[in-house]
């Protein structure tokens, strides 16, 4: 029987969630499998993957055939890394001890890199809203602006139309007691 290691197909139309599933070769995509070994969510960024590590490996040193996208998440694991240093150790290259040394160190640098590339990211992020903010104060400012020439000249205005009429209400009085003096 020849197996397979591929996705089985869960979630809804247009948000797909994928078992990785060791099945039959002639088993339909989503029918019978033999083992379900993890999950795979490509819908966060980055991917989230959920794998048992040691049934992968066993499964891939008995000889299952992993499909394209299953062969590139357990090369990411590092299930292909563990098989090239076992088939190493079978050889006599180098001892078990070495091996795990070997993969460790594979491993540890393999997380420092995505560390780092998350730093880039949230940097990025957190510029990004720097520069939105600085921008948004800009604009503000020129509204705060705006809006205090339009409110001197409306200022002004009222003052220019009061001052006439300041001047009509005394005008009239000056002159009323001329007349009054006039008339006597």
């Amino acid at each position: 029987m020849a197996t397979r290691i591929r996705l089985q197909r869960h979630g809804r139309k247009s948000y797909a969630f994928y078992s990785i599933v060791i099945a039959d070769s002639r088993a339909p995509r989503d029918g019978k499998f033999i083992e379900k070994i993890g999950t795979y969510n490509p819908n966060t960024n980055p991917a989230t993957v959920d794998l048992n590590f040691d049934a992968a490996l066993a499964w891939v040193l008995k000889g299952a055939q992993p499909s394209d996208t299953v062969r590139n998440i357990l090369s990411r694991e590092g299930v292909y890394m563990k098989k090239h240093l076992l088939g190493g150790v079978a050889k006599g290259a180098f001892g078990e001890a070495e091996a795990e040394a070997k993969f460790e160190a594979w491993k540890n640098n393999k997380q420092s890199g995505l560390a780092t590339l998350k730093a880039k990211q949230d940097e990025a992020k957190k510029a990004e809203a720097k520069a939105r903010l600085e921008a948004e104060k800009k604009i503000n400012e020129v509204k705060a602006k705006a809006l205090a020439e339009k409110k001197a000249a409306e200022a002004a205005e009222k003052a220019a139309a009061e001052a006439p009429a300041e001047e009509a209400a005394t005008a009239p009085a000056e002159e009323a007691p001329a007349t009054e003096a006039a008339a006597e």
